[in-house]
C-alpha cells in the first residue's frame, strides 16, 4: 500500500522514516494520544495525514525543552480539545526553567559573596558545634538539622563523642547558611554541596556553573523550536 500525496494519505512508515523511528513507535504514539486517532482502510490498515505528521513533528520538537512526559501531556491535551490545559503545561515548563535560572544566580551570588573566606575554610582549624554555630549566627540545632539532611558530615571526638567540624564542614556550613538566607530549601542545596565536595572546593565549580549556563541556554532554544512546531500543528488543527 503506497501513500497518496494527492489525497494526503500517509502510511505509518512515511511518518517513521522522516524521524528515523520505527513504525511501532508511531503506533505507540498514536495509542498514547500524542497523535490524533488514525483512519483505517477497508482492510484495517492505519492511514495518517499531514495533520498526523505535524503532530509528530510538534511532539518530537517539544521533548528536548519540556521532557518526554510533559511533551506527551501537552499533545494529549490539545488532541482532546483542551488547548488551555496544553498552554498551562507549557507555562509550567517555562516557570520551571525560570526557577532554575534563579537558583543558578543565587548559587553564583552565594559563591561570590563567600569567596575567599569559604575557599580558606578548607585549611581552617577544627571547630566544635557551639563555636561554629556562634560564628555563623545560628543555633546548634540548625547545624544538627543540616547534618541530618546530609549537608554536613562532622567527625566525632573519640574521647568525648562531640561533633568536630573540619575545614570542609565549615565551608559547607557557610555556603548552606548563605543559600538558606536566599530562601532555598535544604533539598535544593544538597546537590550543590555534593558538587562542592566532589570538586574539592569552590574554584573547580566554575566549570560546573558554566555547564549549567549552557544547559539552560540549550533548553531555552529547544523550547523556542518546540513552540514553533507546536504552533504549526495548532494552525493545522484550526
Amino acid at each position: 500500500m503506497g501513500h497518496n500525496l494527492q489525497s494526503g494519505r500517509l502510511r505509518p512508515v512515511d511518518l517513521a522514516r522522516e524521524h528515523g523511528l520505527s513504525t511501532q513507535a508511531v503506533r505507540n504514539y498514536e495509542e498514547a494520544g500524542i497523535l490524533p486517532a488514525a483512519g483505517r482502510t477497508a482492510h484495517g490498515y492505519r492511514t495518517y495525514t499531514p495533520l498526523h505528521a505535524a503532530a509528530l513533528r510538534a511532539f518530537l520538537a517539544l521533548v528536548p525543552g519540556h521532557g518526554h512526559q510533559a511533551a506527551a501531556a501537552i499533545m494529549r491535551a490539545v488532541n482532546q480539545g483542551a488547548a488551555e490545559e496544553a498552554f498551562r503545561l507549557i507555562d509550567e515548563s517555562h516557570a520551571g526553567l525560570l526557577d532554575d535560572r534563579r537558583t543558578l544566580r543565587a548559587v553564583e551570588g552565594a559563591l561570590r559573596d563567600l569567596g575567599p573566606a569559604v575557599e580558606g575554610a578548607g585549611t581552617a582549624d577544627p571547630s566544635f558545634i557551639g563555636p561554629l554555630a556562634a560564628k555563623l549566627g545560628i543555633r546548634p540545632a540548625t547545624l544538627r538539622k543540616w547534618e541530618r539532611a546530609g549537608l554536613l558530615h562532622p567527625l566525632r571526638d573519640p574521647a568525648t563523642g562531640y561533633r568536630v567540624y573540619l575545614g570542609a564542614d565549615v565551608r559547607d556550613a557557610r555556603l548552606t547558611r548563605q543559600l538558606r538566607r536566599g530562601g532555598y530549601l535544604l533539598e535544593q542545596i544538597a546537590p550543590l554541596i555534593a558538587h562542592v565536595r566532589t570538586a574539592g572546593g569552590l574554584a573547580p565549580l566554575e566549570t560546573a556553573l558554566h555547564d549549567w549556563h549552557h544547559r539552560l541556554a540549550t533548553r531555552s532554544r529547544a523550547m523556542l523550536a518546540g513552540a514553533a512546531a507546536f504552533e504549526a500543528y495548532l494552525q493545522r488543527l484550526g
